[in-house]
């Protein structure tokens, strides 16, 4: 990023998180610790693993919004990033024997270096081309996984030991687990959420709304995609470790396409380029495939059902209806 695109006038894209009204500033700050109130209490009366998935799906689809939200960049390869960050980390963690922070750490680096490959690459295209080039190299990704040995192929990494953070806090108790990746998910939300209302947000909104114009004004469309390209695969591969960590397993699941379709049906459930809609769209979700488990093959017609309603009923996600409804932003 040149100097240039660092300091080109912010008024020429849009507002900064600095300049945003204060209303707004004030309903975020009370949204944020209301969602910090509902993470602590949730335990209490949800089991903490299911809390647990939750957040880390609504992490991984945070994640996906980030580029598709924000960048326009539809992907249909995300599975990638989230599943060889649980492969990595789950090898790092079981077979290196390295603490969870730095197994995640090298789970996140993972996923950031091959987005930064895949990145590079599916750029160069546009629209549904991009989108198919994502698709087919995160395919070569899975049958990578399938292959390779440390992954243990249809068996996966199995047994994952989740260790002791900073070799002080054992994670095999699911209270500090739960604490961890509840600390973690609200550090990642929030970064996200500076990320999107800075600067280097609104010109990835400029260039989603008018790429040509923005061209225009000084600023390299190319690297700025490339670059939420690879933050949006890194934050999908810390999704994918965490979830590593409280499930003990990492299998081919985790690489397969249907879980790019996955965070894309929880961001659209929950509503696209909105803050929150992800967190709303991965409770939805993971709550059906847990409580409606018991319809056994018949799980997957419901959930058809309840999203086909839910796209016709909440065209721009169930908080971006809110939102438009309410005329605030979430």
């Amino acid at each position: 990023m040149t100097a240039h695109d660092a300091s080109a006038p912010a008024a020429a894209i849009g507002p900064t998180s600095a300049s945003l009204p204060r209303e707004a500033m004030a309903t975020y700050r009370l949204l944020f610790l209301g969602l910090a109130g509902l993470i602590v209490v949730a335990p209490l009366v949800i089991y903490p693993v299911f809390v647990m998935t939750v957040l880390c799906f609504a992490l991984f689809a945070c994640a996906f919004n980030l580029l598709l939200g924000y960048a326009g960049l539809l992907s249909f390869g995300h599975a990638a990033f989230f599943g060889m960050a649980a492969y990595v980390t789950g090898h790092a963690a079981k077979v290196w024997g390295l603490t969870p922070e730095l197994a995640i750490l090298l789970g996140v680096a993972a996923s950031a270096g091959l987005g930064l490959v895949v990145g590079a690459l599916a750029i160069r295209r546009q629209g549904i081309y991009f989108s198919m080039i994502t698709l087919a190299l995160a395919q070569m990704v899975f049958f990578f996984c399938l292959q390779a040995k440390f992954t243990h192929g249809e068996d996966g990494i199995q047994a994952i030991p989740r260790g002791a953070l900073f070799g002080v806090i054992d994670l095999s108790d699911d209270w500090a687990l739960y604490v961890f990746i509840a600390v973690v998910f609200m550090a990642a939300l929030l970064a996200l959420f500076r990320i999107v209302h800075s600067p280097f947000g609104q010109v990835l909104k400029a260039i989603r709304e008018n790429e040509p114009r923005a061209i225009s004004l000084g600023y390299d469309a190319a690297r700025y995609k490339l670059a939420t390209f690879v933050l949006s695969a890194g934050f999908a591969g810390l999704a994918g470790s965490l979830k590593a960590l409280v499930s003990q397993i990492a299998t081919l699941t985790d690489v397969h396409w249907s879980m790019s379709g996955e965070a894309i049906l929880i961001t659209l459930v929950g509503g696209v380029g909105t803050v929150f809609g992800p967190i709303v769209g991965s409770v939805i979700v993971i709550a059906m495939q847990n409580y409606l488990a018991q319809l056994g093959a018949w799980v997957t017609v419901a959930q058809g059902v309840i999203f086909v309603v839910c796209v016709l009923a909440f065209r721009e996600g169930i908080v971006g209806v809110l939102a438009r409804r309410l005329k605030m932003r979430l």
